[in-house]
């Protein structure tokens, strides 16, 4: 509880806290001698704000009769009697205000710090459509999807995890259009979380997905706005995470990998035509490497003659195996894109190229590795850039397959490809099934898969996520 004295106050809160340095206690008398001691957490506030809306109407108007609610000049304002209230509130930007004489303290949100600036995401640009992402700051991310979304129906809940941090996450949905059920098993994992901290989305998404072992993630994350409303309005659940630009949305599809926000923005035929090259350079990415290694080890007669001679002057006087040259030249293309990914902007482009022109062109011409085999490679990489949400599972799926091609040849490789698409097939997310709408096979959900159909054929929401408000449109145009 809050003591009348503000000299107890002042200690417990020193306690409390530590007597950590960011601390800021300031203690002055009003002209009508009332005590009044203000805390707050150094580069939380506005001290322009405090010192011209807070203090200097408390020196010069405030008394004993008044309620400090009459003399400071600010809306955002609250009673609380709990140290501990006081102590979590001043951690969010709230200055506390203590009287003396009276055991309760008053909060006055003046919190302002520094955010980044709105700007486009680098991994998800667009040529058309909305230039916005998601930034640090959650107050700034729910009006970003506040403003696309001006209903009623769209919620917020927050909720604080992380014993330590403090963490404060929001829970949006469109209420009328959720699917209930997601939304009662997505409250029930969040609020089954005990950890010390949350410092990113990232922990929250492997805290709750259904298969935390599987390679693919069964929940989908963006940075961008009008992909989270456009998830919303389906019946999906978001979680955004204060700290972090990365929004969970889930259940997820697999299909949603090779969807982009800018495909509902094209022409249908267009989108169509990009989510095939999308789906062709999944499997080039995944399939081309292993495959190139079992037909130069074990089918040698179904490469054509003319190739074959080619393939076989190239790799005179290679000295490894063709499994073990295609290990290492993935390994090696993985060891640029991450130097590539850590080193400074500038440092890092230069990197990259240097590495696979420099080092691809000595080795080739050291006899280490083959040219055919450096082709290959370079098609792998551009190729996986095609489909950036799929990299994680792309990188283990190629080096499965190269060790599959090496050992059993054709045979391993379609073993492969078997498991993993029966794997992929067997996922649950949030109780939709991950392959939907090719398992289960739905004629509506069909429509927004590799073929795009025109927008005003989408009479329905997916069946996988609401089967109570299913129809999202009535187009007067096939009337």
């Amino acid at each position: 509880m809050i003591s009348k004295k503000i000299d107890i106050n002042k200690q417990e809160i020193i306690n409390i806290f530590n007597n950590t340095s960011d601390l800021i206690i300031f203690e002055f008398e009003t002209n009508s001698n009332m005590k009044i001691m203000i805390c707050y957490l150094d580069g939380f506030i506005d001290k322009n704000l405090l010192d011209r809306d807070v203090i200097k109407p408390l020196i010069l108007n405030f008394d004993s009769l008044k309620d400090i609610r009459q003399v400071v000049y600010t809306s955002c304002s609250e009673e609380v009697t709990l140290l501990e209230d006081v102590v979590y509130k001043m951690t969010y930007g709230n200055i506390a205000v203590f009287i003396e004489g009276r055991n309760k303290s008053y909060i006055i949100n003046l919190n302002q710090w520094e955010k980044r600036t709105i700007e486009e995401p680098p991994s998800e640009a667009v040529i058309r459509g909305s230039k916005e992402g998601f930034i640090e700051d959650i107050s700034t991310n729910k009006a970003m999807i506040r403003r696309r979304v001006r209903s009623s129906a769209l919620v917020f809940e927050d909720k604080i995890i992380g014993d330590q941090t403090n963490t404060r996450i929001s829970i949006a949905y469109i209420q009328g259009v959720v699917n209930e059920d997601v939304l009662k098993e997505v409250k029930k994992r969040i609020g089954n979380i005990k950890i010390d901290g949350i410092l990113e989305s990232g922990y929250i998404e492997e805290l709750i997905e259904d298969n935390p072992f599987s390679l693919v993630s069964t929940i989908a994350n963006t940075q961008k706005p009008d992909v989270v409303v456009g998830k919303l309005l389906e019946g999906r659940v978001a979680i955004l995470c204060d700290g972090t630009p990365h929004v969970l949305t889930m259940p997820k599809f697999f299909i949603e990998d090779i969807q982009t926000s800018e495909d509902y923005y094209h022409r249908f035929y267009f989108a169509t035509f990009l989510r095939s090259l999308r789906i062709f350079s999944l499997f080039s990415s995944i399939l081309l490497p292993g495959l190139y290694v079992a037909l130069q080890t074990f089918h040698q007669e179904m490469i054509p003659t003319d190739l074959l001679i080619t393939m076989a002057g190239a790799r005179e006087g290679v000295p490894f195996p063709a499994a073990i040259e295609a290990f290492l030249m993935t390994l090696m293309l993985e060891l640029i894109k991450e130097s590539g990914v850590r080193l400074p902007r500038e440092v890092g482009s230069a990197v990259s190229i240097v590495g696979a022109l420099v080092l691809g062109q000595a080795a080739v011409e050291a006899g280490i590795v083959s040219a055919p085999m450096v082709i290959i490679v370079a098609i792998t990489a551009i190729a996986e850039f095609a489909v950036p949400s799929l990299t994680d599972g792309i990188v283990i799926y190629r080096f499965i397959l190269i060790i599959l091609g090496g050992f059993m040849g054709l045979y391993g490789i379609t073993c492969g490809l078997v498991m993993m698409i029966v794997q992929i097939v067997c996922l649950d997310s949030f109780g939709a099934s991950y392959g939907f709408p090719l398992a289960p096979t739905n004629k509506q959900g069909l429509k927004d898969f590799i073929i795009k159909f025109p927008l005003w054929t989408f009479d329905f929401r997916p069946k996988a996520l609401e089967k109570r408000n299913v129809v999202r449109q009535r187009n007067m145009r096939k009337k």
